[in-house]
């Protein structure tokens, strides 16, 4: 069979606020239906809010927030001899931001009865601390690497 064509990772632009790709990234993983302008909004009013209540720069909030998110260790569903095994792997670093990202937006539009964007603002201060949903997520898939720890071999 022949190969596929390899496919090449897109240039993606520095948001025009900020000049950060990161940041150009969490606004495309929040955007919805391809509204841009929206997640835009909602990403920048949260960093406001941010800024606001912690009387600290918002994007270092953001910053210290997607650090305290990104996962090290992840576990890997590998079928060996008719036995599932779960082995722990590292995480690479495209994922781990993609993860931390996703992590952070899930649990914010997972929380009711707020605007997004205070959801948001609310999640990033919550994980600066090292606290709120989105932590428990990492803690949960780290906690799960290590207790399969004794599979690594078979990585």
């Amino acid at each position: 069979m022949p190969r596929r064509k390899r496919k090449y990772k897109r240039e993606i632009l520095p948001d025009p606020k900020y000049h950060s790709e990161t940041i150009a990234k969490f606004i495309n993983h929040l955007m919805q239906r391809g509204k841009k302008s929206v997640s835009e909004r909602i990403f920048y009013r949260a960093l406001e809010l941010v800024a606001e209540k912690t009387k600290k720069d918002g994007l270092e909030i953001f910053d210290l927030a997607m650090k305290n998110v990104t996962p090290v260790l992840e576990v890997k569903s590998k079928r060996i001899g008719g036995a599932n095994y779960q082995i722990p792997i590292e995480v690479r670093a495209p994922r781990k931001m993609a993860l931390a990202m996703r992590w952070l937006i899930g649990a914010a539009a997972g929380a009711k009865g707020k605007p997004m964007a205070e959801k948001l603002a609310a999640e990033l201060m919550l994980a600066a601390k090292g606290e709120g949903e989105a932590m428990r997520k990492r803690e949960n898939v780290q906690r799960m690497a290590e207790a399969n720890r004794a599979f690594a071999h078979f990585a």
